[in-house]
């Protein structure tokens, strides 16, 4: 199977580690996954607006404005930046996260490039609580993987093979999705952390102005 020759670990080299202070690894507070390159995106139902900020420790955040409805949320990506990191076919993401607990927050890992090249090594919803949302906009399919386990404020060890003809999931070391469609190969596409904050049409708003956090202490790609 293609996943055991590519995830064969003597074969492999971690090509990219992550330093979420780093101006040279990562763009902070702008994307082309947004509108005009942001700083919102209304049309996506999130109240973000992009602010340029780094993260140390992996500790992504959000904190209502007073001047309108909107959050100030955190966002890097690899896009225009100095080091302009992409990933490609046959690349594993591995990253160890600690969910939100605060209704709103929309926290995510994934992968984006001119308009599309979309895969979600996650994405989570705090009202939605024993599941994470794992996705491959590039051939299509999704899997709303279950598991009480997955709870506010668990931490969670994530590996994503981007094998060209299956995208495999891994939470806890456990295969949990493989979607059998692949990224192709010769796909590429920028990383991007970022917290986003629900408007409410999908999932349930902020109740009130409490700062939302969530943390991605490690996150690497091995080739």
């Amino acid at each position: 199977m293609e996943s055991e020759r590519t995830s064969t670990p003597h074969t492999r080299r971690v090509v990219f580690t992550a330093d979420f202070t780093s101006a040279h690894q990562w763009t902070a507070g702008r994307s082309s996954a947004y509108p005009d390159m942001g700083p919102t995106n209304r049309s996506d139902h999130k109240l973000d607006h992009l602010r340029p900020r780094y993260c140390p420790g992996g500790v992504f955040r959000a904190e209502a404005r007073e001047a309108d409805d909107l959050w100030d949320c955190d966002l890097l990506t690899t896009e225009g930046s100095p080091e302009a990191f992409e990933v490609r076919t046959g690349d594993v993401i591995d990253a160890r996260i600690t969910l939100p607990s605060g209704r709103g927050a929309w926290p995510a890992i994934w992968t984006w490039r001119d308009g599309g090249n979309e895969i979600d090594v996650f994405e989570y919803h705090p009202d939605n609580p024993g599941t994470l949302e794992l996705s491959n906009h590039v051939k299509g399919g999704y899997r709303y993987w279950q598991d009480p386990t997955v709870t506010p404020g668990a931490t969670v060890g994530l590996r994503v093979v981007l094998g060209a003809r299956t995208v495999e999931w891994y939470v806890g070391g456990h295969l949990v999705h493989a979607d059998g469609r692949g990224v192709g190969r010769t796909w590429h596409a920028y990383l991007i952390v970022n917290l986003s904050v629900s408007d409410g049409t999908y999932h349930g708003p902020p109740p009130d102005g409490t700062p939302l956090s969530w943390a991605c202490p490690s996150l690497k790609v091995s080739r």
